[in-house]
């Protein structure tokens, strides 16, 4: 068997990336109702999932299409603070505040327009701050780019606070 040098750099990094991104297994259970579901993913951590009581649910959980506003936020929240701590800014506190805006009179109604602001309270330079919030949202938050390519406008704001 021969095998290309080009061939096996391909093969190589795949391995490599398989490391750090293996495939996700997720199991979705009913638990409540018609609608009120659970997942679990492969370690054990749970999210309950529902419909609104207008379309038949129960309000056991969150809307499915609010949980990937919730990935946004735990993704580009992640890749602000691994930013900040490698450049010794003191995060006292972090919260985000996300809008979102569906399509309307369509289906399946996809996230159209998402404003996301980033409120940071510490001793943190602002302009890191905000260079941290940039990376996050255009180079390094994968849940960002997957709402980008399905179309969505996404825009975002820094807000530094002193403790």
């Amino acid at each position: 068997m021969i095998v290309h040098l080009k061939d096996f750099m391909l093969f190589s990094n795949t391995l490599h990336l398989l490391k750090f991104f293996p495939m996700v297994r997720i199991e979705l259970s009913r638990v409540e109702g018609d609608f009120g579901f659970e997942a679990k993913d492969s370690n054990g951590h749970t999210v309950r999932m529902d419909t609104s009581p207008e379309t038949g649910g129960s309000n056991f959980g969150v809307r499915p299409m609010q949980m990937l506003l919730m990935g946004l936020g735990g993704c580009s929240g992640i890749d602000i603070v691994l930013i900040l701590k490698k450049q010794r800014q003191e995060i006292v506190d972090f919260k985000t505040f996300i809008e979102g805006e569906r399509e309307a009179g369509k289906e399946p109604s996809l996230w159209e327009n998402i404003t996301i602001v980033f409120e940071l309270t510490g001793n943190i330079d602002p302009e890191k701050a905000e260079r941290a919030c940039a990376l996050s949202m255009d180079k390094y938050c994968s849940v960002a780019e997957t709402l980008r390519k399905a179309g969505c406008n996404l825009t975002w704001k820094c807000v530094v606070k002193s403790a």
